[in-house]
């Protein structure tokens, strides 16, 4: 095999920036949810996140005052916000409650019919629904939610209140603006099992992290034609990762860096700003007043064509995470929002029993690599840098 011969494995064909790439997802589930006869309901995207926060006024300060997101509307009990592009009545309800949690991770869907889909596709699976023609947020009309068979309290919608979106607004944008609602981020203890349900919902996989003996650690499914409208992260679950919101260019998240900096919140960051291996984006990850994980991204790629290829990354790969191989701090890898169910109570956390992601690359010192190929290993001073042991 000469150096230009392509390598390919049960992953896929490696290309020359250290990846697989194949037409599909190589994962199989050993444990997969039914697949109903009643079909999906078609959705468009991520929409919003109904999100509890336990102190109404510190969260408005942080989502508001120094991200810069708008309110459409507020009341004692909850703020309603929008990023600059949205025309739809809200991408972020803040809502008072006694614990931090996801109330629903909330999908448009293209036609009212699509909400009967809904009932119908998971009643067949034998899930909670609950419709409510008024909606369960203001703004949001005929609406279905559902404790779906992962533990995560999904809503479809179509019918919602228009806005007027700000795009034109420069003298409303500050220097960080954050554009519109990315994705979201679902910690889930089953990757396989989570991928193989949202496929049968109609996502499609674009990006997912795999050793050679096929443990899958994460995967990223949309169905807008980006990287994702939500991933799959391998960890303790059901829990929310994180959500995401769009900048333009990446002087937008430095500007937001800089400006946490002068305010003296620069502890609200966990990790970066840096660029990730997988999608391709730069991105921020803060932690709002109430643990809520929330990215700022920007600059990843179009996905639309049918026959998109599948990218999977090497678990080992240390560029899979932070392109210029940055450590990923532990509390990315531990921490997560709880969510809630139908009733408002926090759902069950099962605990991952596959391998983790953490443990066999930040836990084993070295074990990551940045040149598969190449005798040299990492430096001395860069193995094992965030272990949990070194932050004691």
């Amino acid at each position: 095999m000469t150096a230009d011969t392509p390598q390919t494995d049960r992953r896929g064909t490696k290309t020359s920036s250290g990846f697989f790439v194949s037409q599909e997802a190589p994962i199989e589930a050993r444990d997969a949810v039914a697949t109903p006869t009643s079909p999906a309901p078609d959705i468009l995207r991520c929409a919003y996140m109904d999100l509890v926060v336990t102190d109404l006024a510190a969260s408005r300060e942080f989502y508001v005052d120094i991200l810069g997101l708008h309110v459409t509307e507020e009341d004692d009990d909850a703020v309603y916000l929008r990023s600059t592009e949205e025309f739809i009545h809200h991408n972020l309800v803040l809502r008072t409650g006694p614990v931090a949690a996801v109330a629903a991770f909330s999908y448009r869907v293209r036609t009212p019919e699509d909400l009967d889909k809904a009932v119908a596709f998971y009643s067949e699976l034998g899930c909670r629904v609950e419709r409510r023609e008024e909606g369960f947020t203001k703004g949001i009309g005929d609406s279905v939610r559902v404790e779906d068979p992962l533990g995560f309290p999904y809503e479809f919608f179509y019918t919602t209140s228009h806005v007027e979106r700000l795009s034109w607004r420069y003298d409303l944008q500050s220097p960080g603006e954050l554009v519109r609602l990315d994705h979201f981020n679902q910690v889930t203890p089953d990757v396989p099992r989570a991928v193989r349900h949202y496929q049968d919902l109609g996502f499609r996989v674009t990006e997912d992290i795999q050793d050679e003996a096929g443990t899958v650690y994460a995967a990223w499914m949309r169905r807008k034609p980006t990287v994702h409208d939500t991933a799959a992260t391998g960890g303790d679950g059901p829990r929310m990762h994180h959500v995401a919101f769009a900048t333009h260019e990446k002087h937008n998240i430095l500007a937001i860096c800089d400006k946490l900096g002068a305010l003296r919140r620069s502890d609200a960051i966990e990790r970066g700003p840096g660029r990730h291996g997988v999608s391709n984006a730069f991105y921020l990850y803060l932690r709002d007043p109430d643990g809520h994980r929330v990215e700022v991204y920007t600059q990843d790629y179009y996905t639309g064509d049918p026959d998109n290829p599948v990218i999977t990354w090497d678990v080992h790969d240390n560029q899979r995470r932070d392109f210029w191989g940055n450590p990923v701090v532990p509390s990315w890898y531990t921490d997560a929002s709880l969510v809630l169910d139908l009733d408002g109570n926090p759902q069950p956390v099962v605990a991952r029993t596959d391998d983790s992601e953490m443990a066999v690359t930040i836990g084993a010192d070295g074990f990551s690599y940045t040149r598969e190929e190449d005798e040299r290993e990492m430096p001395e001073w860069k193995q094992g840098e965030y272990k949990l042991g070194h932050q004691l």
